[in-house]
């Protein structure tokens, strides 16, 4: 069989062809758009709103798509839990919705997910606002103060630990508050957890917390700022630590600062010129490395625009962040937080919030698709 054929033979199960591409010297290939599912809705469930998506991909397939169920409206650190909804089909079909983390009437936020590359557990890194909003004007480490904290799954998500305070060891007694992500940490080559966060004093800085002992025990790194607020981070392919960070500082432009010491230290910040923001969270995640699939290749998606939380926009670059040559539009309209995930078969996921946070929606594509057929990785 053709391999052209052989890859349509392995997308078609998922996604009916609409669009094709002709390449010059080569055979017409088809391109399949992306299909978009919902995924948590207002109103349901018992819960007023559901914000701040994050989606990862387990050892064995799964997705797990996290997101704070607020209660009572939309505003932040309104009464909130965890929610979590699963996936064993790709997407296409969820679970119920389950609440890993019962807070209300306190606030549990900011999911901050990673998969333990050599044990398969799943953490879950979130901070703890007691009493709304009112836990945001209170400095040091007690109960009365906002908090950092663990749990975890070593069964994809079906069951959680008993949440653990991490506080004393990740928040500096002079904050008045801590978030994490939000979006995903990373595991390094070398075994580390890297979680990153930002904190609310010294006119707000991002740090990442870290982990060598498969999330037993954990530290924080050195802060970058000021004016930075949510970031993701990726390893580089030379070991370097990426922080591509939301910035408050009037210039609409991601902020990006590098560690070559696991995150104990950063270099000054740089305005990325490509990566436009309307002052918005923004999902930044490595794809592949050209040690395992020929290319380095790292995504970027955010709200593609200066003035509005508009124009889900995905971003592709192939020299470590350097450059951003490619970009499509996913989703058309209103489109705000959003977490990118690569699932086990090679193909590309994003969990966003559209409908002016009406709903959390999933949508699957292909490199095939966000290139126009330029580019391709086969699945395993």
């Amino acid at each position: 069989m053709p391999r052209v054929a052989l890859m349509l033979c392995c997308v078609a199960a998922w996604a009916a062809p609409q669009v094709s591409v002709a390449q010059k010297g080569e055979e017409t290939m088809k391109v399949h758009e992306p299909v978009h599912t919902d995924v948590f809705r207002r109103g349901e469930d018992g819960y007023h709103t559901y914000r701040i998506p994050s989606v990862i991909t387990t050892l064995k397939g799964t997705l797990l798509a996290f997101c704070e169920g607020r209660k009572e409206s939309t505003r932040d650190q309104s009464p909130t839990d965890m929610a979590l909804r699963r996936s064993l089909d790709g997407g296409k079909t969820w679970t119920p919705m389950q609440v890993v983390v019962k807070a209300v009437p306190d606030a549990a936020m900011d999911p901050c997910p990673l998969v333990d590359r050599t044990t398969g557990v799943v953490w879950l890194v979130y901070d703890y606002w007691p009493q709304g909003f009112m836990g945001q004007k209170i400095t040091g480490l007690g109960p009365d103060a906002v908090s950092c904290w663990v749990t975890h799954s070593a069964d994809d998500g079906v069951t959680w630990s008993k949440p653990v305070n991490i506080t004393q060891t990740t928040k500096k007694p002079h904050w008045t508050g801590v978030a994490h992500g939000p979006g995903v940490g990373i595991q390094t080559r070398a075994g580390r957890f890297v979680v990153p966060c930002n904190q609310y004093v010294d006119g707000r800085s991002c740090l990442v917390i870290y982990s060598d002992d498969h999330g037993q025990t954990w530290q924080m790194g050195g802060e970058v700022g000021p004016g930075m607020s949510e970031s993701q981070v990726v390893e580089l392919a030379d070991g370097t630590l990426m922080l591509n960070m939301r910035s408050t500082r009037g210039k609409h432009r991601r902020a990006i600062a590098t560690s070559a010491d696991g995150g104990k230290s950063w270099s000054p910040l740089r305005d990325e010129p490509t990566l436009i923001e309307p002052v918005c969270q923004g999902s930044f995640i490595r794809y592949t490395l050209a040690a395992e699939r020929g290319k380095n290749r790292l995504l970027f998606c955010n709200p593609g625009s200066e003035q509005s939380r508009v124009n889900g926009a995905v971003r592709l670059s192939y020299d470590e962040g350097q450059t951003w040559p490619v970009v499509k539009t996913l989703v058309p309209g209103s489109f705000a937080y959003c977490c990118l995930t690569v699932l086990s078969d090679m193909t590309l996921g994003c969990l966003y919030e559209t409908d002016n946070y009406r709903r959390i929606c999933f949508a699957r594509f292909t490199l095939e698709w966000l290139t126009d057929g330029a580019d391709r990785v086969d699945g395993k």
